[in-house]
């Protein structure tokens, strides 16, 4: 696992940004298994595991749905042109997880 951004999409799917080139692209693209480790703003403390399976888009598709994701974890961007061509220059896929189980569902 590698510290990423986690958005929720309106269909209640898990979003995350990520490169072409990254190897958790390469391996879900090979196993579409995904797990997702969530921790709250300070690091320590509570905590959410996901599994789930995922789907990668990519560009041209992705674009829109990552305007959104942009739009669900920070909000407005001063320049949507900017953030577009940002998108395309990094290769940028979103990856989208059908959430299949959370928990832990109990503290120890």
């Amino acid at each position: 696992m590698s510290p990423i951004i986690v958005g929720i999409d309106e269909e209640g799917l898990a979003m995350i940004s990520s490169r072409e080139t990254a190897y958790k692209v390469k391996n879900l693209r090979r196993d579409p298994r995904a797990s997702v480790c969530v921790f709250v703003d300070g690091f320590f403390g509570q905590w959410l595991q996901i599994d789930g399976t995922a789907e990668i888009l990519s560009l041209p598709e992705a674009m829109e749905p990552l305007v959104s994701f942009y739009k669900a974890v920070v909000g407005e961007h001063p320049d949507w042109e900017e953030y577009r061509q940002a998108m395309v220059q990094e290769q940028r896929p979103l990856i989208r997880i059908r959430i299949e189980h959370a928990g832990p569902d109990r503290r120890g």
